[in-house]
């Protein structure tokens, strides 16, 4: 989620980027910045490591597909996928295994290069299960959460992390060994905490519909700064960094279409501005239309929304796909939403997640039925570059 993390305030001390342990494969010595990648010839395809990946992953007869990405900053990071992880460490102009077993990755989160945690599934089981690593992601411990389905996490450091349900909030603070549930309103459809003070609700109002809220006081108390009309309200996403706010808020889905809306604040939820509305013949109007399905704003990168990344104080990413048309999108703002351009990045894909280190350097990692890829942009977001690219058999 999350620029990876200028959306979490997320530092790599000197010593982890050090290490040898690299990724706790054995001696590898880390690249250091834009010197280390031009000082090599950057690799193509899928980097020799198919074969690699597929054995012992447990989905040996499946096409290995991309499923989440997290950067540390411009030249390091993570790609996972369904039973394996990879990395590089000079901007992706050499990728090594990590990981090949059980673990099918849905959501990466390294607050440092040693320490990490995921959302992860197995085989067969729609269960999502809390997993963590102590050695950059060879070995993963999986973490009990009984009653606790996260959607959603998001790490400060090693220690101080905070997760996310489909109808609340939940804090940690000993490397999610145990877990406190943060208060927030009823009928929460989603949260998101800045601070362990500054909160942001979605809630559901029947007869009314979505109305967002807004904490100072760590849950205790909320108000209402928001009311967004809708006759259907299955579900949202917040995400939440300095002063900025964006809500995605969902309508109803038809056709491999989704109709949603998104809303954006720059002054911690005390104001906000519709980004667009985006209603489908599948879907329906979408959250805060009329009943004609009148919008503002401009269309949306993709048909399903991936990830947000965040950063700074105004700029914002939104990942995406469309399923129907088989093309991912990303759409930014560098003003909080007073304005929005969406790139259509035309490259084959049904749906994406992306992570930003900085401003203008950002990743993308690509599902794919036929060529599952990670690209970086250098410009935010005008122009791609692969990275890597994974046979289609």
């Amino acid at each position: 989620m999350t620029t990876k993390r200028a959306m979490t305030c997320k530092r790599i001390g000197a010593l982890a980027l050090s290490l040898t342990l690299a990724w706790g494969m054995g001696p590898v010595h880390t690249l250091s910045g834009a010197n280390a990648a031009s000082s090599q010839v950057c690799g193509k395809g899928d980097h020799g490591l198919s074969t690699t990946l597929k054995k012992g992953s447990g989905v040996e007869e499946q096409h290995l597909q991309f499923t989440d990405i997290d950067f540390l900053n411009e030249t390091t990071g993570r790609a996972g996928g369904e039973g394996f992880l990879i990395g590089t460490s000079n901007a992706g102009c050499t990728w090594q295994s990590i990981y090949t077993g059980q673990w099918q990755f849905t959501q990466l989160d390294f607050p440092n290069n040693v320490n990490g945690y995921a959302l992860a599934r197995v085989k067969g089981s729609p269960a999502t299960y809390l997993i963590r690593t102590n050695d950059g992601g060879s070995h993963w411990t999986r973490l009990d959460t009984p009653g606790i389905q996260f959607k959603r996490i998001d790490f400060r450091n090693k220690e101080v992390g905070y997760g996310y349900t489909y109808n609340g909030a939940y804090q940690t603070k000993d490397g999610g060994l145990t877990w406190s549930k943060m208060n927030t309103p009823a009928n929460t459809r989603a949260a998101a905490f800045a601070t362990e003070k500054q909160g942001y609700a979605v809630v559901v109002v029947p007869g009314s519909g979505y109305h967002l809220k807004q904490t100072i006081d760590g849950g205790k108390n909320w108000t209402t700064s928001l009311r967004v009309v809708s006759d259907t309200w299955s579900g949202a996403d917040l995400y939440a960094h300095g002063q900025q706010v964006w809500a995605l808020l969902y309508g109803d889905a038809g056709m491999s279409q989704q109709s949603y809306s998104l809303y954006a604040s720059g002054n911690q939820g005390k104001s906000w501005t519709q980004v667009f509305a985006q209603s489908t013949a599948g879907g329906g109007p979408a959250p805060g239309t009329n009943s004609m399905g009148k919008g503002n704003g401009p269309a949306n990168p993709g048909g399903h929304p991936g990830n947000m990344a965040l950063i700074g104080n105004q700029t914002a990413y939104l990942s995406a796909g469309s399923p129907a048309a088989g093309k991912v999108g990303i759409g930014r703002s560098y003003d909080t939403g007073s304005t929005w351009k969406n790139v259509d990045l035309k490259d084959p894909g049904y749906s994406s997640r992306i992570s930003f280190p900085s401003a203008k350097t950002g990743w993308l990692v690509v599902t794919s039925d036929n060529s599952p890829a990670i690209y970086q942009t250098t410009d935010g977001g005008t122009t791609w570059a692969q990275k890597m690219l994974l046979p289609s058999e």
